[in-house]
C-alpha cells in the first residue's frame, strides 16, 4: 500500500485517560481493511509528561479528540523516544473521504 492510500491527521489533539484530559500533538493514519470490513487507525502521540504520569508506561484505554472528531482506542507502551502509540478500529478521530468526489478534492 502506498502512502497515497492512507488517510490521516497531524496536529493538536486531546487524549482522555482515566477521566483526565491531556493536550498533545499527534500524527494519525488509517486505512480500510477490506478482508474484515473494518477501518483501522493508528498513530503516535508526541512525548508528554502528563501522559506518562497517567499511563505509567503501560497500555491504557483512552479517547482521542481532534478538531474533526473523537474515538476510543488503546494507548500502548511508549517507544524509546517517549511517544505513546494509539490504535483503534472503526470510526477514526479524523475526517475520511466517503465518496469519490471527496477523494478527488
Amino acid at each position: 500500500m502506498s502512502a497515497d492510500d492512507e488517510d490521516g491527521y497531524t496536529g493538536p489533539a486531546t487524549v482522555v485517560v482515566d477521566g483526565a484530559e491531556v493536550p498533545v500533538e499527534v500524527e494519525l493514519r488509517g486505512h480500510f481493511q477490506p478482508i474484515d470490513g473494518y477501518y483501522r487507525w493508528y498513530g503516535r502521540i508526541a512525548p508528554s509528561t502528563r501522559l506518562d504520569e497517567l499511563c505509567g508506561g503501560r497500555k491504557k484505554k483512552g479517547e482521542i479528540r481532534t478538531p474533526d472528531g473523537s474515538a476510543t482506542g488503546e494507548l500502548s507502551d511508549p517507544d524509546p523516544w517517549g511517544r505513546y502509540r494509539i490504535l483503534g478500529t472503526s470510526t477514526p478521530p479524523f475526517t475520511v473521504p466517503k465518496t469519490l468526489a471527496e477523494l478527488a478534492d
